[in-house]
C-alpha cells in the first residue's frame, strides 16, 4: 500500500482540484500564463499587464451600464463624421441630387433598355429547337409506310458484318431493317435497279447519318441513271467517312449530267491522288470518256495507253481497260487494233458485263461490207 499521504480535495481552497502542483484559481483571480505573459513566452501575445489603462477600458462597460467612449483626440469617433438624417435628404451626396431627378423623369413603370455593348451575337435571333420542316414527324411516318415490302428471303445476317458493325449507332429494331433494305438493293440493282433504288432510299431515310446508307443509295442511283442523286448522295458520304471517296463513279456522274470538263477536273483533285491502284485505273476509264465527249479521241487513247493494257490484272479490272482501249481505237480509224483488243475483252468477260462481243460482231460486218464494195469496184 501507499504510504503518500492523500491530498484532500478541499485543501487551499481548491475544491474538486486532483492536479499535480497547479493549484486551481478562484473567481477574479489571474491564471499562471496571465501572470507571466504570453510576450516572454514568444507566443505572439502579449500580457495583460504591459497594457495601458486606455486599452483596458477601449470598448468595455462601466459600471453604469454604459460603454467608455473612444477619446482619442478627446472626442468621441463617431462625432469626426457628420452623420446628419439623409432620409430627409439633409447630408448633400455626390450625384445624388442628378440621379433622383433622372429617375423622376422617366415614365412610370418603364425600365431602361439595357445595351450590351461589345457583346457577341446581340442582334442575334434565337432558334427554336423543333423540327426545321412543318409536319417533319408526319412526314417521316408516311415514308415508313411507303417502304417496298422485303423478299421472303432476304435477312440482316446477309449483311456484311464490318457494314452491320457501321449500324450499330441506330436502335436494334431500325437497323435490323436498315440491313434489309441494303441486302434489297443489292439484290436487285442488275435486275431492277428503280426497286434497287426504291430499297437504297428507305434504308437512308432511315440511317442517313450513317456513311454506308448515303453511299448504297449514290450507287443504286448511279446504276438507275439518276445521275444528280447520285452525285449528292456520294458527295454526303465522303464528307462523312471521310478519304477520296468513290471519285471515279462521281466523274462519271458529272459526264451524265452533260460536264465532261469537271469528270476531267477530278481527275487532278488531292483525293485522286489518294486512290488504290484499281479505283486509278477506273478514273483513268472516266476521264478517257470525258475526252471523247469533247472530241479528243487521240488524248483518250493516250489516256489508257498510260495505264498499261497489258499489265497483268484482274479479270474484271482487265475486262475494263480492254473494252475502254478498243473503244478509243475504233474511234480513231484503227479497225485492226480495236478487233483484237475487242476479241480479248470477249475472252476475258466470262459474265457477259459488257457488249464486247457485239461490237466485235458490228466490226467484223463492216469489215466484211467493205470487202464487197472493194470486190465490186475491182470488177468494174
Amino acid at each position: 500500500m501507499n504510504d503518500r499521504p492523500q491530498r484532500s480535495h478541499a485543501s487551499n481552497g481548491n475544491r474538486g482540484y486532483k492536479g499535480k502542483g497547479k493549484p486551481r484559481r478562484k473567481n477574479g483571480e489571474r491564471g499562471w500564463q496571465e501572470s507571466r505573459g504570453h510576450a516572454g513566452r514568444n507566443q505572439g501575445g502579449y500580457s495583460r499587464s504591459r497594457r495601458s489603462s486606455s486599452d483596458e477600458t477601449r470598448g468595455e462597460y462601466r459600471k453604469d451600464g454604459r460603454r467608455y467612449r473612444d477619446n482619442r483626440e478627446g472626442r468621441d469617433y463617431r462625432e469626426r463624421r457628420d452623420f446628419t438624417d439623409r432620409r430627409h435628404g439633409d447630408s448633400p451626396q455626390r450625384g445624388g441630387d442628378e440621379r433622383r431627378s433622372h429617375r423622376q423623369d422617366r415614365p412610370q413603370g418603364q425600365r431602361q433598355q439595357r445595351r450590351h455593348v461589345g457583346r457577341g451575337g446581340q442582334n442575334r435571333k434565337q432558334k427554336s429547337y423543333q423540327p426545321q420542316r412543318k409536319n417533319f414527324r408526319e412526314e417521316r411516318t408516311q415514308q415508313h409506310l411507303n417502304e417496298p415490302a422485303f423478299p421472303a428471303d432476304v435477312s440482316a445476317k446477309d449483311l456484311d458484318p464490318l457494314v452491320r458493325q457501321d449500324l450499330r449507332v441506330l436502335s436494334k429494331d431500325n437497323a435490323d431493317r436498315v440491313a434489309k433494305h441494303m441486302v434489297a438493293a443489292a439484290m436487285f440493282m442488275d435486275e431492277d435497279p428503280e426497286l434497287a433504288l426504291r430499297h437504297a432510299r428507305a434504308a437512308k431515310d432511315r440511317g442517313g447519318r450513317v456513311a454506308v446508307t448515303r453511299e448504297t443509295c449514290g450507287i443504286a442511283a448511279y446504276r438507275a441513271g439518276h445521275w444528280k442523286e447520285a452525285l449528292s448522295e456520294l458527295r454526303a458520304a465522303r464528307r462523312m467517312s471521310g478519304g477520296p471517296g468513290l471519285v471515279a463513279v462521281m466523274a462519271d456522274c458529272e459526264r451524265g449530267l452533260g460536264r465532261p470538263a469537271k469528270a476531267i477536273e477530278m481527275a487532278e483533285t488531292p483525293e485522286a491522288a489518294e486512290l488504290d491502284a484499281d479505283s486509278t485505273l477506273e478514273l483513268a476509264i472516266v476521264v478517257a470518256g470525258g475526252r471523247q465527249d469533247m472530241g479528243d479521241y487521240q488524248a483518250a487513247v493516250t489516256i489508257l495507253e498510260h495505264q498499261n493494257p497489258n499489265a497483268p490484272r484482274s479479270a474484271f479490272e482487265a475486262t475494263r481497260i480492254a473494252y475502254a482501249y478498243a473503244g478509243a481505237l475504233e474511234l480513231v480509224g484503227d479497225i485492226e487494233k480495236a478487233r483484237t483488243w475487242f476479241q480479248r475483252a470477249v475472252e476475258l468477260d466470262e459474265d457477259g458485263l459488257t457488249d464486247a462481243e457485239l461490237r466485235l460482231h458490228n466490226l467484223q460486218q463492216k469489215d466484211s461490207t467493205a470487202d464487197d464494195a472493194a470486190d465490186k469496184e475491182g470488177e468494174n
